[in-house]
């Protein structure tokens, strides 16, 4: 929500018509993960127990965590007034929730002496899982309706907080291709967790284990195949619609911290720690 329409489907063109023209031997890495235009990541389990990774090549089991009401007390409001300035012909702001900045590390890229990277992405959440079939229709129902009515229903979703999932956020990878990968897909390939800090005040950081969905992958289950549908669908439904689904990003809470300059200054507030 960074863009307006206009601006936003220039900048997707000339980011698409970039990769096509300079993309080349420099954007991978050493590891190929493509086999027929599709990728399996393999570094990440996901269950009803919780989520088993491979990180630095050695796998544990980790607990999902909901965000903390502070958390999401800023990130719906701040939502919700994006929606309503864009409604009244105002250009969203920088800073909030939307736009996060995702450092991960992992793997080298060809064009880099280095694993680490850090990249700024639209993210939001997802509706629990019983409420999410429901969603997609409404969504899909309206999706032709004018833009003022499409920014009332999506303030609508955020109005009912109670059916958002406080555990997990999305995103999607727009510009990872075969020929062209991102240092971020890269990264989250190799080892599938990344720290996401938003640019405000209060100020948060979330860190999370990852999975990378590529919406070809006949191995996705009922919930993973909704969670790519949603994500491309939510972002198309205000960007207009692309011709093709973009792979998706499931953010899984694990720790969230605190780093508001003053009093917190990244304090880790889930889970709560016990101090003297």
């Amino acid at each position: 929500m960074l863009l307006s329409r206009r601006n936003f489907f220039r900048t997707i063109i000339g980011s698409l018509f970039f990769t096509r023209l300079f993309g080349g031997r420099w954007e991978h890495s050493e590891k190929k993960f493509w086999t027929g235009g599709i990728f399996t990541q393999t570094n990440i389990k996901v269950s009803n127990k919780g989520v088993s990774a491979r990180i630095n090549g050695e796998w544990n089991n980790y607990k999902v965590v909901e965000l903390s009401d502070k958390f999401m007390e800023w990130n719906i409001k701040k939502r919700i007034e994006t929606l309503d300035r864009i409604a009244s012909g105002r250009p969203p702001e920088l800073a909030g929730p939307h736009s996060a900045s995702i450092a991960t590390y992992g793997t080298r890229r060809l064009d880099s002496q280095f694993t680490i990277n850090n990249a700024v992405k639209g993210v939001g959440f997802i509706p629990k899982p019983d409420v999410l079939p429901g969603v997609i229709r409404r969504l899909k129902e309206t999706f032709e309706n004018p833009m003022p009515e499409k920014l009332k229903i999506l303030k609508g979703l955020y109005e009912r907080d109670e059916d958002l999932d406080r555990t997990k956020q999305i995103s999607l990878e727009l510009y990872t291709t075969e020929s062209f990968e991102t240092h971020t897909f890269l990264n989250l390939m190799e080892n599938p967790i990344c720290s996401i800090v938003f640019l405000d005040i209060p100020s948060f950081e979330i860190r999370a284990l990852v999975q990378v969905l590529h919406p070809g992958q006949k191995d996705l289950n009922d919930y993973e195949r909704m969670a790519v549908e949603y994500t491309n669908l939510v972002h198309s439904y205000f960007h207009g619609r692309f011709k093709k689904d973009f792979i998706t990003l499931i953010f899984h809470v694990v720790e969230l911290f605190d780093n508001t300059p003053g009093k917190m200054r990244g304090v880790r507030v889930v889970p709560r720690l016990e101090r003297e």
